[in-house]
Order: structure tokens, then C-alpha cells, then sequence
């Protein structure tokens, strides 16, 4: 077969024609302008023999006019050289325009087949707003998650903080173990001011102990037109006088009662739990500090029994069934006054007992008709020596 016959045209895949055409504006012009039959054909054909020095598209004559040769690749290093000739050496006569086209084919034929490196890897539209949203929602996490621990650290430096500034305390309860230099508190406001602190006699102690739990909790008040206290100072003063008067008017060991509730409702320790009161033992006697046939209690007092009652029952200084009477049920009195009379007759553990129709207070327990034991009899002729 004749070398210098042309061959048949291979036909250009259609998507290396779509690429080749896509890669710069002058390739799919020099296309539309100079390679008529590729629009048909979409083919290129290389002549077989051709040398290293053939020039691709190169204008030679008319039967050359649509045939494209394809450039091959050659490496060859010369130094110290001139007028070198390379292979055969073609001459034109007129103008000459060369196209580089088959680089453009080759580059076409990359993209086509996904190997061009400056596509590779290239994520579609698609995925590119995937990869965005995905973006978004890891600032967003790691967002959220810096403030959750900076949230968290700043919580414990305060606690921690406040540790050392207010160390921890154990639990103040009622009676002696409680941190010295405070008060103890039986909630709702309501001190507990015991013997050292409202000035008590250093000496002065009740003649019995007083049994626990105790079954009877009995209500009393000062009398004799005593205006109630309003506050620590004039309540502490207050029971010092009771104190004095008990001792050296009615030759009592003691002030009188267990407990106290001042008008400013805090509780102030008379015999305290563990001696029994002046009235009977086997009870646990609470006074209203004022006149309560004259004048009302207020709501901080009735609020201060109930606390302490409540502790009396947690601590089993009185048993969990115990019953509230009033003085003037155990021997003939106006104490505690009506009004409170009137309102601790309504508590739940209040017991009728000693009001017609009911036995004796405490007479189930061997407790005496009048509860006055600590009372000196009054009337007693002294046997004669």
C-alpha cells in the first residue's frame, strides 16, 4: 500500500469533542473555521510514517488540506551545536499557519476520561453544597461545644471558689452540737438562744431528769400583765427577771418552764430537754413569753412551737404520739390565756383531758391531779421539836 495514500478518518468520541470544545474560545473557533469534516465526522486522521520532523496541520497542498497529523513527543539534548537539521526538512513557499491542535486533543481526551489532574478530584455542584452544609455543621458543633466547656469550667472555679470563701459547715442542730460562736436554727427564722446567750445564773438547775421521748408537752404563759418581747434584747431581759423572781420569790431551783417562745420568734432555753419542768416530769412544757389573757400571740410564735415540737419528735425527745394540753387542764389557772388556749385546742395532738367528761391529764402514766412539783407547799405546819 502507498505510504503517501490518505487513510480513512477514525471518528472523535463525542465527548472528546464536547471537552476539546469547551477547553478555550480559539480552539472552537479554529474547529468551526478550519475542521469542516469534524462537525460531521468529528474524526482526525494521522498520516502513518510520518517523521519526527512532521509538522501537524501543517498546509502542504490541496490533498493535504484536511488531514491533521498528530505531534510525537521527542527528547534530544545538544550542546556546542549550529545549523543542526533534525530529520526531513520541509520547506513552504507562502504563508504557513500552524495550529496546535493536537495538544488541545490530548487535553480534551483527559478531561472526557476524568484523568486531566487540573479536574481531578473536583466534587460536582452537589456535592460541593453537601461538603458546605457539612462544614457548617462541624463550626456549629465545635462552636457549641467550646461554650458547653467553658460553661462547665466556669461553674466549678465558682463553686470552688465559694468553697474556700464559705467552707463547708456540718449541720447546726438544737441543743450542744452546734459550732461554737453561732446560733443554732430550727428553721423559718427561728434562733434558738440558749442559757449563756439571754444571760442565764451559772448555778441554777432543775432537781430531775427528764426522760426520753416524753409523752405530754404542756402550755403555759407568763401572766402577771407581762407584755410580750418583740425582740432578743428585751426577750433575754425578760428571762433573766422570770429566772430571778422563780429563784428568789418562789423558791424554785429554776426558771420554771423548758422552752420559751419570744415574741420575735425565736425559741429561748428555760430547763432545756434533758430536766424535767417545774410542773410535772414525764412532760416537756413550752411558755408563751407575755400576758395571753390581756394580749394576742403572734403567728412567729405558734410557728416557732410547731418547729420545735417537730425537732422534739425527729430527735425522739418526745414520742411520736404525744399530747398537747394547756395548763389550766392540770390544775386551776387562767395560764396559757384564751387566745392561746383557743388556738392549741385545735391542733391535731391536742387532748381534752381534764375538761369535763375526761380523766385526769397524765393519770394514765401515774402522773398527780395537779402537776405542780417543784411548787413549795404552801400551809405546811412545821412539827413542832
Amino acid at each position: 500500500m502507498d505510504p503517501n495514500t490518505p487513510q480513512p478518518s477514525t471518528p472523535l468520541p463525542e465527548s472528546v469533542t464536547n471537552a476539546l470544545m469547551s477547553i478555550q474560545p480559539r480552539y472552537n473557533s479554529f474547529h468551526q473555521h478550519h475542521v469542516p469534516h469534524m462537525a460531521s465526522g468529528n474524526s482526525y486522521n494521522q498520516t502513518p510514517g510520518a517523521g519526527p520532523g512532521s509538522i501537524p496541520g501543517a498546509t502542504n497542498n490541496s490533498n493535504n488540506n484536511n488531514n491533521l497529523q498528530p505531534a510525537t513527543t521527542s527528547v534530544i539534548n545538544l550542546s556546542n551545536s549550529s545549523d543542526v537539521v533534525i530529520g526531513p526538512m520541509t520547506q513552504y513557499q507562502g504563508s504557513v499557519t500552524i495550529y496546535q491542535y493536537m495538544d488541545a486533543t490530548v487535553e480534551a481526551t483527559r478531561i472526557a476520561s476524568g484523568r486531566n489532574n487540573q479536574g481531578r478530584g473536583l466534587p460536582s455542584p452537589e456535592q460541593t453544597s453537601v461538603l458546605r452544609q457539612e462544614r457548617y455543621f462541624l463550626y456549629a458543633a465545635l462552636i457549641i461545644f467550646t461554650i458547653v466547656a467553658f460553661s462547665t469550667a466556669l461553674y466549678f472555679i465558682i463553686k470552688h471558689t465559694q468553697n474556700i470563701t464559705n467552707p463547708s459547715q456540718p449541720e447546726i442542730l438544737f441543743g450542744n452540737d452546734y459550732i461554737s460562736g453561732t446560733i443554732p436554727n430550727l428553721g423559718n427564722g427561728h434562733l434558738v438562744i440558749d442559757r449563756q446567750n439571754w444571760g442565764a445564773q451559772a448555778d441554777t438547775r432543775g432537781p430531775y431528769p427528764l426522760k426520753h421521748p416524753t409523752p405530754y408537752v404542756l402550755i403555759t404563759h407568763i401572766g402577771v400583765q407581762s407584755t410580750p418581747c418583740l425582740d432578743m434584747y428585751r426577750c433575754s431581759i425578760k428571762m433573766r427577771t422570770i429566772q430571778d423572781a422563780a429563784v428568789a420569790e418562789l423558791s424554785l431551783p429554776d426558771i420554771p418552764n423548758n422552752f420559751y417562745l419570744g415574741g420575735d420568734g425565736f425559741i429561748y432555753v428555760g430547763r432545756g430537754w434533758d430536766i424535767a419542768n417545774a410542773y410535772a416530769n414525764h412532760t416537756l412544757s413550752v411558755c408563751f413569753m407575755g400576758d395571753y389573757v390581756r394580749y394576742e400571740p403572734n403567728d412567729k410564735q405558734f410557728s416557732a412551737l410547731d418547729h420545735l415540737l417537730a425537732h422534739g419528735v425527729a430527735k425522739d425527745f418526745l414520742t411520736k404520739d404525744y399530747q398537747l394540753v394547756a395548763h389550766n387542764q392540770t390544775r386551776t389557772t387562767r395560764s396559757p390565756g384564751p387566745y392561746i388556749y383557743e388556738r392549741i385546742s385545735k391542733m391535731p395532738r391536742w387532748s381534752p383531758c381534764g375538761s369535763p367528761g375526761h380523766s385526769a391529764c397524765g393519770a394514765e402514766i401515774g402522773l398527780p391531779l395537779i402537776w405542780a412539783q417543784d411548787y413549795p407547799k404552801k400551809n405546811v405546819t412545821k412539827p413542832v421539836n
